[in-house]
């Protein structure tokens, strides 16, 4: 017995309203579905401007007179019959009825427990429903504990000795001794059938009732609006469609949910004691530190006073060795002034040497005499002070640093970096690049965190996650800490495989938070280092070359022109080839490369060495389909269908991708064309005769054909009309301060005219 009490008295907090913080008297649930007391609902809506709302027609207490409260003085409103209830659920309002010009007024609830406002709908608080089993536990709450104990006295009793209630009746709404209960509730009369409980301040409706339907019970539930329904609600064009529950299935799933949720949590109260045990040491360690912070506080701004003070006895002396220099030279200059005068001593030492007859004597002793009056005459026909009585290089301008001491605060921890997904790539290397934002506090350094993740790429990848919880990984977290400057380069990756990553910088004040996480696929095959080679290139002086051999561009001119008009069939003479510096025999590799979207067209793939030389080198009808690189036909195809052909490309140009029909493994049969991806990709299967095209950046499969790997393979790139490329550079040669260039200065060589 005293446990329970115990435990009814630990619920205490769970049964004041959030208002008035005492026990809810008469609670209605609000949209947001927390309770208030409906009186203090009303309060806070006035209070905010909006009219009285109506308030339940029953009173709180039992103090009211025993005429209103008598059963027999009990006025009912007559019942509306069924046509007039169908009629106003259906058509919202009675046949001939001008509806309001005004629209409604909608009222907001600002709600203290979740802090939000709730529109309470046309009708108010109206709409809201009494919370009876909230009321039903608060009464066993004070039964429980004794709380209000004050005797309920019957409320028909003829005064001066009402005796004290020993019922209630749900029905009528009132207290009553037994002599009364008898008098208002003879046997035989349908009053002898109401419901008789213990007496109350507060009685309740027996059922909850739909507040726009009088009398209808609520029998369904609403899972889409959360709302209970009666029939007649249920029929409105507003819950069509809905999901509507009867009011016994949504009890019993919601039970069993509750029931369940309830015996995890007793299940797990060793995990929660732990937690409460965490947490109490937190709030220690949390008020120790902030002890510490303090001390630290007060420190800090004790070294401010010292320096301060040790400053301004610097300041003050420097002022007062210069006011002792100027009243030195200033008071000199006085007394020299004041030696001129009539009675003072050097002029009535003038005179007396003046009196002097011997010569020599007099010039001896009269040329200093001379030498000082000179002076003194010089001084008085140009007077000047000789030292400045104005201290006005001595003023003090503090506005910066009152500025600077007004604006001091507690070190923050850097906001969560941005990725730059531009820079951000996965080539031999994982090449991670991010910045700070604008208003975040400097980072000291950045720890960078990644991980593999399972289940293979999706159709995404290379872009930021946003939302959902962390990556499947088949591990934790791996970390490059210390990071310093705002790039970080990861080697050694699995190839094929998508990596999460992370960064967050860090200063005095801690770690920050983390950045949005993001997926780089890694290419799948190791990946081939080569440059350009032209010494193929049947027109090598329109080709021009970057440092490096990494950047190629086709420039068209006048020879051009010129070979055309003397040919009738000139295509092949626009074609420039180059291939790689170096040839495949084994394995799997792969590059990337970017186009440029204005380029006319560009073919990008491989091809066997020696057929290249030979198709590129003799003049051939390259109109003729027997000799379109795309097509996989050479001289010979048609007489062997199923040999591969010599080499395969991918054309593209004005910023599309012709996906070929040869060797397709695209659903549609039908060739198409696909937007250019910032950077292509390449993946040659030696040993398998497959060569796959990617977009570089998501790793997404673009087309993928047949080759002849029957002798050493070369990857290859040919120019029709102007064009350019750039092969991707490796992340390893790449420096972490700089971004690599993205154009170069090129130096074409002479054009013959004549050739």
């Amino acid at each position: 017995m005293q446990g329970l009490e115990s435990n009814m008295k630990s619920m205490e907090r769970e049964l004041r309203c959030p208002v008035c913080h005492e026990m809810v008297k008469q609670p209605i649930v609000l949209p947001c579905l927390h309770s208030v007391c409906v009186l203090c609902a009303a309060e806070v809506l006035v209070q905010r401007g909006y009219p009285p709302p109506d308030l339940p027609p029953e009173p709180n207490t039992p103090n009211s007179s025993p005429h209103t409260r008598s059963p027999r003085h009990a006025r009912r409103p007559p019942p509306k019959t069924g046509l007039d209830r169908v009629l106003k659920t259906v058509c919202g309002t009675y046949p001939g009825r001008r509806r309001k010009d005004t629209p409604p007024l909608l009222m907001l609830f600002p709600c203290p427990s979740c802090k939000k406002d709730v529109e309470l709908g046309e009708k108010g608080l109206t709409d809201c429903l009494r919370n009876l089993t909230l009321e039903r536990i608060v009464e066993r709450y004070r039964q429980s504990v004794s709380v209000g104990t004050m005797a309920v006295m019957c409320q028909f009793c003829k005064p001066p000795q009402p005796l004290e209630a020993s019922k209630g009746c749900a029905d009528c709404k009132s207290n009553f001794c037994n002599e009364c209960f008898k008098l208002y509730h003879p046997w035989g009369t349908p009053r002898a059938t109401h419901e008789h409980i213990l007496p109350t301040h507060n009685f309740r409706p027996k059922v909850l009732v739909c507040p726009e339907h009088d009398q209808e019970r609520l029998q369904f539930y609403c899972r889409v609006c959360q709302r209970l329904l009666c029939s007649l609600c249920k029929l409105r064009r507003v819950h069509s469609g809905h999901k509507v529950l009867p009011i016994a299935q949504a009890y019993q799933t919601l039970k069993e949910k509750i029931t369940k949720e309830m015996n995890f949590v007793m299940a797990n109260q060793e995990t929660v004691q732990t937690q409460i045990g965490q947490l109490e040491g937190a709030i220690t360690q949390m008020e120790l530190n902030s002890s510490v912070s303090q001390e630290k506080l007060l420190a800090c701004v004790e070294q401010l006073r010292a320096a301060l003070s040790e400053r301004q006895t610097t300041l003050a002396s420097a002022l007062e060795g210069s006011r002792a220099r100027r009243a030195g030279a200033l008071e000199t200059q006085l007394q020299e002034k004041r030696s001129l005068l009539e009675d003072a001593g050097l002029v009535t030492y003038t005179h007396e040497l003046l009196k002097e007859s011997d010569q020599p004597c007099f010039v001896q002793a009269g040329r200093v005499t001379h030498y000082r009056l000179a002076k003194a005459i010089e001084h008085l026909q140009g007077f000047s002070l000789s030292a400045d009585p104005s201290f006005r290089h001595f003023q003090m301008d503090g506005s910066q640093e009152l500025k600077q001491i007004s604006s001091m605060e507690f070190i923050r921890a850097p906001l969560a970096p941005v990725i730059d997904t531009q820079k951000t790539l996965a080539y031999d290397q994982l090449y991670l690049c991010w910045r700070l934002p604008l208003d975040s506090a400097p980072a000291w350094h950045y720890s960078v965190e990644y991980q593999r993740r399972v289940g293979g790429a999706g159709s995404v990848w290379g872009g930021v996650r946003t939302e959902g919880n962390g990556p499947n990984s088949s591990g934790g977290w791996l970390r490059m800490e210390d990071v310093g400057g705002t790039s970080a380069v990861i080697d050694r990756l699995e190839m094929d495989s998508v990596f999460v990553l992370r960064v967050r910088g860090c200063n005095k004040a801690g770690f920050g938070e983390y950045s949005e996480e993001v997926y780089l696929h890694t290419p799948p095959a190791p990946v081939l280092p080569f440059s350009l080679d032209s010494r193929w290139g049947l027109h090598a002086d329109r080709l021009a070359l970057g440092k490096g051999q990494t950047y190629a561009r086709s420039v068209p001119g006048l020879a051009l022109l010129q070979a055309a008009d003397r040919t009738l069939t000139s295509c092949h003479l626009t074609s420039d080839l180059l291939v790689a510096d170096l040839s495949i025999t084994q394995g799997r590799h792969y590059w990337a490369c970017s186009v440029e979207p204005g380029s006319y067209l560009v073919k990008v793939g491989v091809g066997l060495e020696a057929k290249l030389q030979e198709w590129f080198h003799l003049p051939q009808d390259m109109a003729s389909p027997r000799y379109d690189p795309d097509s996989g036909h050479d001289s010979g195809a048609e007489d062997a269908q199923d040999t591969p052909p010599p080499f395969c490309f991918l054309t593209m140009g004005m910023g599309k991708i012709l996906l070929p029909h040869q060797g397709v493994t695209h659903p549609s049969g039908n060739p198409l064309t696909i937007p250019l991806p910032p950077r292509l990709g390449v993946c040659l299967d030696f040993d398998k005769g497959r060569v796959t095209f990617y977009d570089a950046h998501s790793l997404r499969m673009l087309w993928e054909g047949p080759v002849d790997c029957s002798a050493p393979v070369c990857p290859a790139f040919c120019f029709i009309g102007g064009g350019a490329l750039q092969l991707q550079e490796l992340v390893a040669n790449r420096r972490n301060d700089q971004t690599p260039p993205r154009r170069v200065t090129i130096q074409t060589r002479a054009t013959n005219l004549c050739n």
